[in-house]
């Protein structure tokens, strides 16, 4: 079998950008509905059908008649409590959430952006059901910011806020079932320059940029981002790939891509269009590309002014981004397997409030993310009763005086096993005259050790019932 020569991205002309649609941990954008996802039955229902209108050009967008032409019902869910009349399009929008634009100003910084101090906010025809107005509102908060790379700097050509569509229940041959508690969702929409010459540099933006959204207040889970991939090569059209969600298949679909492009120039049928990202890293159509045509000012809406004082008040707030957040804990002297520890497991901020409670930073970061794990792997349902009340209350019996650190990893255990806090916190203590018969006992019977390997001995025999500063303090005194 021949093995096929590795693509050459600079000969065939690879540009390429990444588009990442981001939500924000606020209520919605245009109402005060809360961003809640929910899975019980709605309340009501209601059945629009939607029509194409012109964009400001006054011509009609080609993606938008491609949806058209399906002539759909729709159908829309929603709540009785968590609905309002914004999200049905019977009441103008009010006024653009302040929070949410305070997050996508922190997010415009930190990707070196320049901020906009007066936008329209603009609505985009989109007919596909998943808005019950026909359009999505969308504004650009910031542009020409950069991301820098091994392979070098990528631009940042835009920078949106905008509202999430409306949440997909069912697909019919007719008719589309969608639920409302998703639309209007606060957005952040990033798009870099067609500055991405390899899928390795690709990958490295998209997860520069993931790192940057995560350190803001953002929704986190399945559903809460997403990724598209835009590129063409010489000889061929843009394509926008729709849903290159996991970074590790960026590069695979890239390069699924290039060679389904490099086949269909050879055959002349190249065009521009949409296409679905599938898991096996390859793609399939989805819609023609749109264009500009679907723009057009929204008019129930004022222009959004930015002025320098929020600016200024965003930038004394910047979230530290994950390298700063690891040079920080590396000088207050915590250790580099606990520092990947809680920065894997995403334990930041639960370690900073627990080191306000005990100052110790290796040992609250053990008690905090390493024991639990460990206790998890050893007794069923350990996590569930380990909560960080738990840390945080068996750290302030340790400041206290209360319970020593080195009775704290069995304390947890036993409150894994199902005991109480306070019958567990009642550890039974060995009386420091025993622990000096043992080391005796030991300095007879194994002469000639170091203090650490008789500690260790001490420590193996009493497993948390005895402070390491105690076998220490008995083990100088009677050596020395």
């Amino acid at each position: 079998m021949v093995e096929q020569e590795p693509v050459d991205f600079v000969k065939i002309g690879l540009k390429s950008g990444i588009e990442i649609h981001q939500q924000l941990d606020t209520h919605k954008l245009f109402c005060n509905c809360p961003s809640l996802l929910r899975r019980d039955e709605p309340d009501f229902e209601v059945n629009r059908r939607l029509h194409v209108v012109a964009g400001e050009s006054g011509e009609v967008d080609i993606a938008a008649k491609h949806e058209a032409e399906q002539k759909k019902q729709f159908v829309y869910q929603g709540y009785n409590n968590t609905t309002c009349l914004v999200e049905l399009d019977e009441q103008p929008p009010l006024e653009i959430n302040q929070e949410a634009l305070e997050i996508t100003l922190k997010i415009a910084l930190l990707l070196n952006c320049e901020i906009l101090s007066v936008s329209q906010v603009m609505r985009k025809t989109v007919i596909d059901g998943s808005n019950t107005s026909g359009f999505q509102r969308t504004v650009l908060i910031a542009r020409n910011g950069y991301v820098e790379t091994q392979h070098g700097r990528v631009g940042i050509d835009n920078l949106n806020l905008e509202e999430d569509a409306a949440r997909i229940i069912s697909r019919e041959p007719d008719k589309n079932v969608f639920r409302l508690d998703r639309l209007g969702i606060p957005l952040v929409e990033i798009g870099t320059s067609p500055d991405i010459k390899s899928p390795e540099q690709a990958k490295e933006v998209a997860l520069y940029i993931g790192e940057v959204l995560r350190a803001c207040k953002v929704k986190r889970g399945l559903g809460t981002i997403r990724q598209d991939v835009n590129l063409s090569i010489k000889g061929g059209q843009r394509v926008e790939i729709k849903g290159v969600q996991d970074p590790r298949l960026i590069g695979k679909t890239i390069e699924s891509e290039i060679v389904r492009q490099l086949d269909l120039i050879k055959k002349q049928e190249s065009i521009a269009e949409v296409r679905k990202a599938n898991p096996d890293g390859s793609t399939s159509f989805l819609r023609p590309l749109p264009g500009a045509a679907r723009m057009y000012p929204e008019t129930d809406v004022p222009f959004l002014k930015i002025s320098k004082q929020m600016i200024d008040d965003a930038r004394k707030n910047l979230p530290k981004l994950r390298q700063d957040v690891r040079e920080d804990l590396i000088e207050r002297g915590l250790s580099e397997e606990m520092i990947n520890l809680i920065l894997g497991e995403g334990l930041l901020e639960e370690f900073e409030a627990m080191i306000l409670v005990y100052g110790k930073v290796n040992f609250v970061a053990k008690v905090l993310a390493l024991w639990p794990k460990e206790l998890a792997k050893k007794i069923k349902n350990a996590g569930e009763k380990i909560t960080i009340d738990v840390i945080e209350s068996l750290l302030e019996r340790v400041s206290k005086g209360r319970i020593k650190e080195g009775e704290v990893y069995e304390v947890m255990e036993r409150i894994a096993k199902g005991e109480s806090f306070e019958q567990a916190v009642q550890v039974k203590r060995v009386d420091l005259r025993e622990i000096e018969q043992e080391v005796l006992k030991l300095l007879k019977e194994k002469p000639g050790l170091s203090i650490g390997a008789y500690m260790g001995l001490v420590m193996e025999r009493y497993k948390g019932k005895v402070s390491g500063k105690d076998v220490s303090d008995i083990l100088k005194k009677l050596i020395n």
